[in-house]
């Protein structure tokens, strides 16, 4: 099971980023109108064996935070697609993946 930490304000990148240079986070960017976005959370979910000191796990809701969605692109340099998959390691995402692409499996290769 994941034990998501919600990004629901601006601050919340920062922490991220701070975060992120004492261990991997990932953040996945989710749209609650979209089948393709709700499989691939699914699939994440039932794949996840992080425990949360190789990994934290960070959700946004693309719908409800759209803003925040824009920071996380600029803030990491990164085109906005939806679903999304950002792995960000002492400061910068290392790892970005879409839609399907997105697997449990993968990720290993990357933290």
């Amino acid at each position: 099971m994941i034990n998501w930490t919600y990004l629901d304000n601006k601050d919340a990148i920062e922490d991220v980023v701070v975060q992120s240079y004492k261990q991997p986070c990932l953040i996945f960017k989710h749209s609650t109108r979209c089948s393709l976005s709700a499989i691939a959370k699914h699939r994440l979910e039932n794949d996840w064996d992080f425990n949360n000191e190789e990994l934290q796990p960070f959700f946004l809701d693309l719908i409800n935070y759209r803003a925040i969605s824009a920071l996380v692109a600029d803030r990491f340099a990164i085109e906005h697609e939806s679903p999304q998959l950002l792995l960000i390691k002492d400061g910068i995402c290392t790892y970005n993946v879409s839609h399907l692409d997105i697997k449990v499996r993968e990720l290993h290769e990357c933290v």
